[in-house]
């Protein structure tokens, strides 16, 4: 069978509801975890491949015909599959583009990475009498594993730290890690005096 996804640009957007209910089903066969509406909406819509109400009016029929199946989580409703939906997703994932297909798993798993980044890691600027405070405090479930606090002449300053920080915050982590391990006690090397 030929793959024609190399001609599907990457602006083409899906509006066939019968693959976009494939798409759906394929996501979540992927990502195997309950989802909130929100969650899903996000990454389907993030991209711009699926029109929101056009996702909308496709999930509602979903749940209608029993495909996706809602469930309350610590006072939440999430979404999973049924059992003939998530078979179905592996069996009918070729009627729809490998291109769409990929779409919606990097989005899914940029928006999960967020995700835990945002419980993982917590980012505030404080001002202070002279300037302003980056605070940083990453975790791993209780454990802290830094708390770190910068110090920022202004508040765009103080943004654009925070924003870099939160961009990647486990390569952050990361090069702090480093940059304390290979830190080494400074020796200052006397220089002779000659008199001329």
């Amino acid at each position: 069978m030929a793959n024609y996804d190399k001609f599907i640009p990457a602006s083409l957007t899906l509006d066939d509801t019968y693959a976009i209910k494939i798409l759906i089903c394929y996501f979540m066969r992927q990502i195997d975890r309950p989802i909130t509406h929100n969650q899903l909406a996000e990454i389907a819509t993030a991209d711009g491949s699926v029109n929101y109400f056009v996702f909308s009016g496709v999930l509602a029929e979903m749940i209608d015909s029993g495909m996706i199946i809602p469930k309350t989580i610590d006072s939440e409703e999430y979404y999973t599959l049924s059992e003939n939906a998530y078979e179905g997703a592996n069996d009918f994932k070729r009627m729809v583009p490998k291109s769409f297909r990929d779409r919606i798993l990097t989005s899914g798993l940029k928006f999960f990475a967020k995700l835990k980044n945002d419980n993982d890691v917590k980012i505030d600027t404080v001002r202070m009498d002279r300037g302003y405070s980056v605070n940083c405090v990453c975790k791993e479930g209780e454990l802290t594993l830094m708390e770190l606090k910068l110090f920022a002449p202004d508040e765009e300053q103080a943004q654009m730290l925070a924003d870099k920080i939160r961009d990647n915050p486990a390569d952050f982590y990361a090069k702090v890690i480093d940059y304390a391990l290979e830190n080494e006690e400074y020796e200052p090397q006397p220089e002779e005096v000659t008199d001329i």
